[in-house]
């Protein structure tokens, strides 16, 4: 009886068994909790062969009315992609409370995007708030944008530009 079969099955059951070891070991999760009766956090990072991926998000509270909390993530692709956010918000015992936030992105062939801004209401509930936002194309072409809302008025403006920095007619979503 001939060794080769038994020789060859038993090298492909080794090179499975290296492959799959090192596909799973490729993948890679953590995860850290920390609670107090007056708040806590939360961190998870992820890692693969396709991405690496953080987020953490955290909170408290005084029991007198007065809360906040955050949350932030980011994540960086294979290909060269990434993005990220950053967010929070309060609230206080008087009925004021705000939140602002901002998060960007940048794509493998060079699109980039970001936003920021945020939104408040004081104690007698007047809200104030703006946002800003900016994007260009791997092409150049470009979007600069902001929102205010104020005394109960919104107003927004935007500019397109192209490669060259000259205004150009902004485009319509479909």
């Amino acid at each position: 009886m001939s060794k080769t079969p038994f020789l060859i099955a038993t090298a492909f059951a080794l090179c499975a068994t290296t492959l799959f070891a090192a596909h799973a070991e490729a993948r890679e999760r953590s995860r850290a909790v920390q609670r107090t009766a007056q708040g806590g956090n939360v961190a998870v990072e992820r890692s693969n062969a396709r991405y690496d991926s953080q987020r953490q998000r955290s909170w408290q509270a005084d029991g007198q009315g007065n809360a906040s909390a955050a949350r932030s993530g980011a994540i960086s692709g294979a290909n060269g992609g990434n993005a990220g956010y950053d967010r929070s918000a309060y609230r206080n015992a008087d009925g004021s409370a705000g939140r602002q936030g901002s998060a960007y992105a940048n794509g493998p062939n060079g699109g980039t995007a970001s936003t920021s801004g945020g939104i408040s209401r004081d104690a007698d509930g007047n809200v104030t708030g703006a946002r800003s936002t900016t994007a260009t194309g791997a092409s150049g072409n470009g979007y600069t944008g902001s929102t205010t809302v104020s005394g109960g008025t919104v107003s927004h403006t935007g500019t397109c530009t192209n490669a060259g920095g000259e205004t150009i007619a902004c485009p319509r979503g479909h």
